[in-house]
C-alpha cells in the first residue's frame, strides 16, 4: 500500500499494533511489550503516532471492506 511506504517497519507490524491497541484497548505501553515478546522493538510513541498516523486510514479501510463483505 502506498501509504505506508518508505516507513522502516512493514506494514503488518502497523496493522498488529493497531489492531491491539483499539481492539483490545490497551495503552501504548502494554502494545510495545506485546510486540517485544514477539520479537519487535517499537517504543510506545511510535505506536502512538502510527495510531494518530493511520487510524482513521485504516478504519475507513476496514469500514469498507466490511461493507463489501455484507453484500457479497
Amino acid at each position: 500500500m502506498q501509504y505506508f511506504k518508505g516507513k522502516p517497519l512493514r506494514m503488518g507490524i502497523i496493522l498488529v499494533a493497531w489492531g491491539y491497541y483499539y481492539h483490545f484497548s490497551l495503552s501504548y505501553r502494554d502494545v510495545s511489550e506485546i510486540l517485544k515478546e514477539r520479537g519487535v522493538s517499537v517504543p510506545p510513541t511510535t505506536i502512538m503516532r502510527w495510531v494518530h498516523e493511520y487510524g482513521n486510514l485504516i478504519y475507513q479501510m476496514w469500514k469498507k471492506k466490511s461493507k463489501s463483505g455484507l453484500h457479497a
